[in-house]
């Protein structure tokens, strides 16, 4: 058993990956990397670590929205991740986490978002379960 049910693995995969890839797009100015370490420690990511349908059900925007109000998070000036970068960061945080059932602060502490900027080139062409898998092995 995962992390949260493999029932809901797909949806969080895809809503993360799109969420983490509207912010980069939407906000071309502002730190994509902050954004996206803050909400893997953030409490709206720890409602899916929970399991939480309401939250694990919401599209990229409402999810967004979401974690706006209910963290009072507010994006910083910064560079952003530019390509498919960080629709794959957030693909892969959020299959990792299932697929080592650990939490999303976990997550973000055993694989930091600089290795995998790092490692995005020799991984992201791999399924994700064997991309997870070869990062899992060496961390």
């Amino acid at each position: 058993m995962g992390a949260y049910s493999i029932a809901y693995l797909s949806d969080v995969v895809e809503t993360q990956g799109q969420l983490f890839d509207f912010v980069a797009m939407k906000y071309p100015q502002k730190d994509t990397r902050d954004f996206i370490e803050t909400y893997m420690r953030s409490k709206t990511r720890k409602y899916i670590d929970d399991s939480q349908a309401y939250v694990m059900t919401m599209d990229c925007e409402d999810l967004w929205h979401y974690f706006l109000e209910c963290d009072q998070y507010q994006l910083k000036d910064g560079p952003s991740l530019k390509g498919f970068m960080p629709d794959w960061i957030g693909e892969f945080y959020a299959y990792y986490q299932w697929y080592y059932q650990i939490s999303s602060q976990e997550v973000i502490e055993k694989v930091p978002l600089s290795f995998l900027e790092k490692a995005y080139y020799g991984l992201h062409d791999l399924d994700l379960p064997l991309a997870v898998e070869k990062v899992g092995v060496k961390r």
